[in-house]
């Protein structure tokens, strides 16, 4: 609370005059001062009375706000600071000192690291150029409202005003402003310190793009399946330079509103047409030299029956790349080589192919109903990466993947009988309460078909309906629109076209040729679908 100050005085001759104006006018209206005695004369002085009180009041509130207006011009002459920091005393403008200077201290942690690293921490720009400019100058201009509210308030409510002290620790607002600008910067200093450290990685980490700012919830389970785990999602999304990060950003604005106003399809369509090059995001960690060899691949395989027999099929793939023009990566990745396309259904169908092979020679293939002059130049794409590994690091599988691998890892129980027939139909159903009806239902199988083995294989039968209802989790998501086979993975042909969106397709160059479909040219099948391949034990993969 303010202690009693010295009110500030009127000019007496001004006061002095305006009450003999006062008097000529009570004079004027029949009122004698000197008549004695008479009741008449009482109410004309009781009249005179408040009729001069009300004349006082007005000329005080008056006095008062010339005086506030004016702030006292002998003091005003002396320092304009000490009624400035008396105004500023109000919690808004408080408030607003507090917001610049906790905006003032974080820019300068963040400072070093933007314009160092500011390309490898493209959100933390944001931060910097964003939301602490802007969060600034909220903080000015809280200041000056705030000043402006109090000095409004207070000639409004008829507030006499003071003869302000001057400056130094005797004025008790000017300790205030300094202990609470001190304070204030201490404390924007330690928080601000600690919170700009922990900001940094926290921004740029796959927790925050999947789940604080983009709603990608199913790309992050996927991405936590991948190979590609411990990758941060700026390291491709968006790349080093500054040209990868002004694209980002450009397109970040739209992804925020999107977010904000839940403007984003379900499911969100791949490919996405705004990513980098496949090339310079994957070859910066896979050199395409190193693409060369064969690899050994065995697929699991589980049937429908009582004892869910176990089959293996064991192929090796014909990788090639590098200096060799064979093989798979060899046939489409080869230096020289040079492979564009136009497709459509969002890649899904191809229906023109443009080669040109290490000599120059260019040969063309399409579909019979390819019409050149319905087709722009912007729509040829060169083929890359991400052509055929369309879900490096956010593979969703099929059912019967996803059920396949499963059993082969021990993930659920192989012993339980029909469990791949019955597991298989559950996924598959689209229960809108996954979580309780998958049990449910895979319990009611074995009750109605095999009540003996309900009975005896009870408490398994309900460790399968938990490990169902996992692998349910991972790969569908009704909320976003994603089922079974929402987003194919076209590296291979069981699960999806793949690789016959070209070979095999109906593409046909000017003499009637098409694009090989030998399944040589890219794999070589040791065993299929047999219960113990011979094969693997000859190469010392299994005993």
């Amino acid at each position: 609370m303010d202690r009693p100050t010295k009110p500030i005085r009127l000019d007496q001759s001004g006061a002095d005059s305006d009450h003999d104006d006062d008097r000529r006018g009570g004079g004027d209206s029949g009122f004698t001062a000197n008549e004695p005695g008479s009741r008449k004369t009482g109410r004309r002085q009781s009249r005179l009375g408040e009729r001069l009180s009300s004349v006082g009041d007005r000329l005080s509130r008056s006095s008062a706000r010339v005086s506030l207006s004016a702030m006292n011009i002998s003091t005003m002459k002396r320092s304009w600071l000490p009624p400035l920091i008396h105004l500023a005393y109000n919690p808004l403008t408080m408030a607003g000192l507090f917001l610049v200077n906790a905006t003032a201290v974080f820019w300068l942690f963040v400072l070093p690291v933007a314009t160092q690293e500011g390309a490898r921490h493209p959100y933390l720009l944001i931060v910097f150029f964003g939301i602490l400019p802007i969060a600034f100058l909220v903080g000015l201009c809280a200041i000056p409202l705030g000043i402006t509210r109090h000095y409004r308030r207070t000639t409004r409510n008829g507030v006499q005003v003071r003869e302000f002290e001057p400056l130094g620790w005797d004025n008790r607002e000017f300790r205030r402003m300094a202990f609470f600008i001190v304070g204030a910067t201490c404390c924007n200093v330690l928080v601000g310190g600690y919170l700009s450290q922990h900001t940094v990685h926290y921004m740029d980490s796959p927790d925050f793009c999947s789940t604080t700012c983009h709603s990608m919830s199913p790309q992050y389970v996927a991405y936590q399946d991948s190979p590609h785990r411990n990758i941060d999602c700026v390291e491709c999304h968006i790349g080093s330079g500054r040209r990868a990060y002004a694209r980002a950003k450009l397109n970040g604005l739209w992804q925020v509103a999107a977010n904000l106003f839940e403007l984003y399809p379900k499911p969100i369509p791949t490919p996405l047409e705004n990513l980098r090059p496949a090339r310079e995001i994957c070859e910066s960690c896979h050199w395409p030299r190193s693409f060369s060899g064969v690899q050994v691949r065995v697929l699991d395989h589980f049937a429908q029956d009582s004892a869910n027999t176990h089959t293996k099929t064991v192929i090796v793939l014909r990788i090639g790349g590098g200096p060799v023009t064979i093989g798979i990566h060899g046939a489409h990745l080869a230096s020289g080589e040079l492979l564009e396309f136009v497709a459509a259904d969002r890649r899904k169908e191809i229906l023109w192919v443009r080669h040109t092979d290490s000599t120059g020679t260019v040969t063309e293939y399409h579909t019979e109903q390819w019409d050149p002059g319905a087709h722009t130049v912007q729509e040829v794409r060169t083929m890359d990466c991400l052509d055929c590994h369309t879900r490096p690091s956010h593979r969703f599988k099929t059912a019967t993947r996803a059920i396949d691998e499963a059993l082969a890892l021990g993930e659920i129980n192989a012993d339980l009988p029909w469990i791949r027939k019955y597991g298989l139909s559950v996924l598959r159903a689209g229960y809108a309460d996954a979580a309780r009806e998958i049990p449910e239902s895979l319990a009611n199988h074995y009750r109605a078909d095999h009540p003996g083995l309900h009975e005896t294989l009870g408490d398994v039968i309900v460790q399968a309906g938990e490990d169902l209802v996992a692998i349910h989790s991972r790969n569908v998501f009704p909320t976003m629109g994603i089922g079974w086979g929402t987003y194919p993975d076209h590296s291979g042909h069981t699960d999806s076209p793949g690789c016959f969106r070209c070979h095999g397709s109906g593409l046909s160059n000017a003499e009637g040729k098409s694009i090989s479909a030998d399944c040589s040219l890219c794999h070589v099948v040791l065993a299929m679908r047999e219960s113990e391949p011979e094969i693997l034990a000859q190469l010392g993969i299994e005993p």
